[in-house]
């Protein structure tokens, strides 16, 4: 359902893909409610996560509890984010499918109005000279180095950094504000990664930096190897990062 929705109300903003952790075929019920709001069902089938396990995603929707704790945290995977659903089909309401599908058009209509505001107002309005002013201070340049392709709690970047918290903060702050950076907060925790709808030049500039300087970030990129107990998605920071 939500992989048709998604297509259907995206039009065309997003590449949408589906899978399950226990994949069976579709439901013919879900077909019928997605008829009627007049909703393409062309190609929709069940898939298994191994499929794409190669492959990256701006964005990883999971939409029940189960979904959430197997691919919560999807190698290479961007923003993550749980919708728990309950199951329509094991549901003894027989407008159980038509309200779980009212459900996800909500929230998909809302994911989509977020992040096309972002798509279609910030980064045309950054200009570049504003995207390099951002770049130029060496806690920031290092800092998108280091997260052009991970996401990276505060802690780790005080570690790779050998900088105060405080000015970690304030300059991730700023590269937040500027629209580069995004930031997910878990618990009292918080992680960065670079921003996924960040126009492709962007980040086409700093892998190219990265790629030509690393002996720049050499030292924080090793500081961050051996960082003991580093947290990760879904952990607990030992160090109090918030």
């Amino acid at each position: 359902m939500a992989e048709a929705l998604l297509r259907h109300y995206g039009e065309g903003q997003f590449q949408v893909f589906s899978a399950g952790t226990e994949p069976d075929q579709v439901d013919p019920r879900v077909l019928e409610a997605l008829q009627e709001l007049g909703i393409s069902s062309n190609g929709l089938h069940a898939k298994p996560l191994d499929r794409f396990a190669d492959q990256s995603f701006d964005f990883v929707i999971t939409l029940c509890s189960k979904a959430r704790q197997e691919c919560g945290n999807w190698p290479g995977s961007g923003v993550v984010l749980a919708w728990d659903f309950d199951d329509p089909r094991s549901s003894s309401d027989p407008q159980a499918i038509p309200k779980t599908l009212q459900a996800i058009i909500q929230r998909i209509r809302l994911f989509i109005e977020v992040n096309s505001k972002a798509t279609g107002t910030l980064y045309p309005s950054l200009s570049p000279l504003e995207f390099y002013k951002a770049l130029a201070d060496e806690v920031r340049l290092k800092t998108l180095l280091l997260l052009r392709d991970q996401e990276l709690c505060v802690c780790e970047l005080v570690e790779a950094l050998q900088q105060p918290q405080p000015k970690i903060s304030r300059n991730l702050a700023q590269l937040r504000k500027t629209g580069l950076l995004l930031d997910r907060r878990q618990g009292q925790w918080v992680f960065y990664r670079l921003h996924p709808l960040m126009s492709d030049w962007m980040k086409a500039v700093i892998r190219t930096t990265a790629e030509n300087n690393q002996e720049f970030f050499a030292a924080a990129s090793a500081r961050l190897e051996a960082m003991a107990h580093r947290p990760a998605a879904g952990e607990a920071c030992l160090t109090g990062c918030g």
